[in-house]
């Protein structure tokens, strides 16, 4: 079936573009937002709006295909894409992306993906946003020419299997790190609570003090509230570096001694610790990474590394994989581009015995979560992100029911 349109229109994600850079130089928390001045280029406040665009592709049946562009929360850190802002970038889209579809059959999504892939503009791929998106669109356009899911597609193209049961997921707090831990208890969210600890005087503290308490008050609220049934979640709190910024980058012996007091603190819940350094280099993150590891290991600490900054192409997380730079990796779904790399990460990181999270970001859109819910059954990571937002309920929400729509669908359709 042929695409004879493409169509985009503006849109808002579930949160916000916060200039990470700025945040770490000491920007103020000021309700929702930020008092300082921003440092990443684009950026004209510290935090602002989030933008996304539709996709919207039309088939010659008249069935309507679409997907979200959406960029991270911390955009243009890291080593990712410029800042994503929607009127800068639907007229790259018209230009460079709608002559390539148009007249194309919709009939695999690999090859579809791939002339996404290769369009360069000035030399350069598109915006990763943009390859996001399209991709999703694509995605589903397939998917409807076929009249199948689109968990179908991916398992179809890819050999594999959808999964039987919904895939873990992963909550996060955002600064509301209490409250919203009691939302996630009470849905039991199997893995939780993120934190965002992301400011050394006011979340982790100079000796790591904060974040002990707060590890510790989060152990007993779930022994609490969870009604003396077997829920277990596993903790998984995202540092954003600062363990690098109150010990050194370098003082591994230092960080996993550390580690291991937040795993005690822990117990009995298993604790993943995401982004304990931030050097502000690829491959001397990935060393860093490796040798925090290896040390946990040797030691026997029961706490998971999970590779985030720094590792945020198809490349890197091979990279990352390869090296055993981490227990996990996360795969930072809009980071990747077009959405058939998040599949082969995902399998690339189970070839190799590596925890696949398929995560993202809450800076995303109800459509661009449903889509990456498919994704998951379709691959099977060890953990998905509940997205967009910060609210826990609403995320949750979107995640959960489609999978559990796909769980009810594929037992009726491939019986």
């Amino acid at each position: 079936m042929k695409i004879v349109d493409v169509i985009c229109s503006l849109g808002r994600t579930g949160f916000y573009f916060d200039d990470q850079r700025a945040i770490k130089k000491g920007a103020v928390s000021d309700g929702a937002t930020y008092i300082g001045e921003p440092v990443t280029e684009g950026f004209t406040s510290v935090r602002q709006s989030g933008e996304s665009i539709s996709v919207m592709i039309v088939l010659e049946d008249k069935q309507i295909a679409f997907g979200d562009c959406a960029a991270v929360q911390y955009s243009g850190a890291g080593g990712r894409d410029p800042l994503f802002l929607a009127d800068d970038f639907i007229p790259i889209i018209y230009k460079y992306v709608k002559p390539v579809l148009i007249g194309k059959e919709a009939d695999s999504f690999k090859q579809l993906c791939e002339l996404i892939e290769d369009i360069r503009v000035n030399n350069k791929k598109l915006h990763t946003a943009i390859r996001y998106g399209v991709t999703q669109a694509i995605l589903d356009a397939v998917a409807k020419s076929n009249h199948i899911l689109m968990c179908d597609v991916i398992a179809k193209e890819y050999s594999t299997n959808v999964s039987g049961k919904i895939i873990p997921i992963f909550t996060q707090s955002g600064d509301a790190r209490y409250e919203n831990a009691d939302k996630m208890i009470i849905k039991k969210a199997q893995v939780m609570p993120h934190a965002l600890i992301n400011n050394v005087q006011e979340k982790l503290g100079y000796d790591g003090e904060i974040l002990k308490e707060y590890v510790e008050w989060l152990r007993n609220r779930i022994i609490k509230i969870r009604n003396n049934d077997n829920y277990s979640p596993v903790i998984h709190i995202d540092v954003y570096g600062t363990l690098g910024t109150i010990f050194g980058n370098d003082n591994y012996e230092g960080i996993v001694e550390y580690l291991d007091e937040l795993e005690k603190v822990a117990s009995p819940f298993k604790l993943r610790i995401e982004g304990p350094v931030d050097v502000e280099d690829r491959e001397k993150q990935m060393l860093a990474l490796k040798e925090i590891t290896k040390l946990i290991d040797d030691k026997g600490i029961n706490v998971d590394i999970v590779a985030d900054e720094w590792c945020d192409t198809l490349e890197d997380i091979k990279y990352f994989a390869d090296n055993k730079a981490g227990h996990m990796v996360q795969i930072k779904t809009p980071d990747l581009g077009g959405i058939n790399n998040i599949v082969e990460a995902v399998l690339y990181c189970k070839n190799k015995n590596i925890g696949a999270y398929q995560g993202g970001t809450c800076n995303e859109t109800d459509r661009s979560a449903q889509i990456c819910a498919h994704i998951a059954m379709a691959t099977k990571p060890d953990q998905i992100l509940a997205k967009p937002g910060m609210g826990v309920d609403e995320g949750y929400m979107i995640v959960f029911n489609e999978m559990q729509r796909i769980l009810s669908l594929e037992s009726i359709f491939n019986k």
